[in-house]
């Protein structure tokens, strides 16, 4: 499964994906990765556990898990990114060269590329095309330039029931103190203009642009890190990423719903236009620019990465039954680390401690305001939550979901 995560993630970088089409893109090669497994491990197991996209009828009783997962993760990757064919038919050659032949080497590929044509086919529909724009606004508190990618405020999710409860409830009004607080705050820890190597630091490791495996991606390398020093069978494998990719792929429905009702300006704009904001407490300063280099490109209410960031982390200690998991970890956008040359590695002591540093960077970084981070924060451990509880548990019996879901 690794191998075919890294295909997925060098995939996403490749094209230059967005945050929202790498996670549906993630999403959708661990779901098809899960339900061929998951239909083989279902015809002998003594409980069976529901499946996520493809249903396990069809699937054969005796055959290679491996195969399975291999072919159907090919059979997604191949259909998203048909230009990079040559690389994953090579990675499905070498894994099915390890297997060796027989039947039930041959019964796991046939059913694996099954179940990965169909996961393609029943996306295929999901509102996730055609691409769709915003116009730029105008007026105080308005985001002011065109965007693209509104689609996904509309898609079909994986496991939630509904986009519409997690939009979040909009930024601090314009002419509070609330908002005023947090303007005063960006507006000095964001600054450009003011030195702070830890904070330019701490922006870049989780900036992960265009080109990177976006805020998803980031989070499935740390799952395939943290899972790799525990003994974690195929078929919990296969769960655990199945989970992971429909939450994070969830998040981004609500994320841009709100970025889209709200339409809230960023830190620079709000800071260079402060006398028409009706604020008594904000300051205009016509120079102000954000640690970050740039306005940025999509409405500031909620931070995207404060969304993901959160979903992500609720679900690893949900799987893993515990938040407290130690780690260290280097990003896609990991600056170079003066002393040792080498990109600069970050040590958690655990999930949501990583996500409150994701959320925290955006503030520092002049992107968001801290009100935006904490409701980001907020939207995606709800939605890290609700796909914990409904999906792919048992489907019979306890559903050993609660503060333990495995």
């Amino acid at each position: 499964m690794a191998s075919w995560n890294s295909l997925a993630l060098e995939s996403v970088r490749l094209v230059r994906a967005s945050d929202a089409d790498a996670a549906r893109s993630y999403a959708m090669v661990n779901a098809a990765v899960y339900d061929a497994v998951n239909g083989i491990e279902g015809r002998h197991a003594r409980r069976k556990r529901a499946h996520l996209l493809r249903a396990p009828a069809g699937a054969p009783e005796r055959a290679d898990e491996r195969a399975a997962a291999s072919a159907a993760a090919h059979a997604v990757l191949v259909r998203l990114y048909p230009d990079q064919a040559a690389r994953f038919d090579a990675q499905l050659q070498a894994d099915l060269a390890r297997l060796g032949g027989g039947a039930r080497v041959a019964a796991g590929l046939a059913w694996g590329r099954t179940v990965g044509a169909d996961v393609v086919r029943l996306r295929t529909t999901d509102g996730s095309r055609p691409v769709e724009s915003q116009a730029g606004g105008t007026g105080p508190g308005i985001f002011p330039l065109a965007w693209s990618g509104t689609q996904y405020r509309a898609m079909t999710p994986f496991g939630i029931a509904d986009a519409a409860p997690y939009v979040g409830p909009g930024p601090a009004p314009l002419t509070g103190l609330d908002y005023a607080a947090a303007f005063a705050e960006v507006k000095l820890v964001g600054d450009a203009a003011i030195p702070d190597a830890a904070k330019v630091a701490l922006y870049q490791y989780w900036s992960l642009p265009a080109g990177s495996a976006q805020p998803p991606g980031e989070w499935l390398k740390i799952a395939l890190e943290v899972s790799a020093r525990r003994s974690v069978p195929l078929a919990a494998k296969a769960r655990l990423f199945a989970l992971l990719g429909a939450a994070l792929s969830d998040v981004s429905i609500p994320t841009v719903r709100t970025k889209y009702v709200h339409r809230h300006w960023r830190p620079e704009t709000a800071i260079q236009q402060a006398d028409t904001d009706g604020n008594p407490h904000t300051e205009k300063d016509p120079n102000w620019k954000a640690r970050a280099g740039s306005p940025g490109s999509t409405p500031e209410y909620v931070s995207g990465h404060s969304s993901f960031s959160a979903t992500a982390a609720t679900v690893l200690a949900g799987f893993f039954c515990a938040d407290r998991i130690g780690f260290t970890h280097v990003t896609d956008s990991a600056p170079v680390d003066p002393a040792t040359g080498r990109p600069m590695e970050r040590t958690f002591t655990g999930f949501s401690d990583a996500a409150a540093d994701a959320g925290r960077s955006r503030v520092v970084g002049g992107a968001h305001f801290e009100f935006s981070n904490q409701s980001g924060l907020a939207m995606g451990r709800n939605v890290g939550s609700e796909v914990l509880a409904r999906r792919l548990l048992y489907t019979t019996g306890p559903t050993h979901h609660g503060h333990c879901p495995l």
